[in-house]
């Protein structure tokens, strides 16, 4: 017997907050990853090929891999679509600004991932490569999309739990505290 469906609706209504509460997890668990890799770089001064993160250690392929990176900004960007909804007010306009930066995140992998596929890379480089790339660093670069994302979503999540009278009427869901 399989797991009813949650609608859009019920996921940012009555399960908003624990959605929210399972997608943050994700993205801290992909921060770790960027830190750790770069702790392995700055701090312990290992090659970047040899710097693979927490899980690349043991499974090096997945640094290498882009369909897992691109797979992760695919599911970064279903989750702030699909949670999008239930914020309001100001909230709303923060998670939007995280939604903006991730869709061209992802625009980003998806150029990467085409590459990687057709064996064809940007600007003449041995491996892929995105349009930003061409200016900053992988490494140095991905730190910074992953900052400029979860910035304005943690912005937009203490807002949604905060929010001002006329937000809190319009809410559809019980993420908000509880007023003093």
């Amino acid at each position: 017997m399989s797991a009813p469906a949650i609608s859009r609706s019920t996921l940012n209504e009555r399960h908003h907050k624990t959605a929210l509460g399972v997608f943050l997890v994700i993205v801290l668990a992909h921060w770790a990853e960027h830190v750790v890799q770069a702790i392995q770089i700055y701090a312990l001064g290992w090659p970047v090929p040899e710097a693979r993160g927490l899980l690349g250690l043991p499974f090096p392929w997945l640094v290498t891999s882009e369909w897992m990176h691109y797979g992760y900004a695919l599911v970064m960007l279903m989750g702030l679509i699909l949670l999008r909804p239930g914020f309001t007010g100001r909230s709303r306009t923060w998670w939007t600004v995280a939604l903006a930066i991730q869709f061209w995140h992802h625009i980003e992998h998806l150029l990467l991932l085409i590459q990687a596929l057709s064996g064809t890379y940007l600007a003449g480089r041995a491996a892929p490569t995105s349009v930003i790339q061409l200016v900053i660093p992988r490494v140095e670069l991905h730190l910074f999309y992953n900052a400029v994302v979860f910035a304005p979503m943690v912005v937009a999540m203490v807002l949604h739990r905060r929010p001002r009278l006329e937000e809190r009427a319009v809410m559809r869901c019980d993420c908000a505290l509880q007023p003093a």
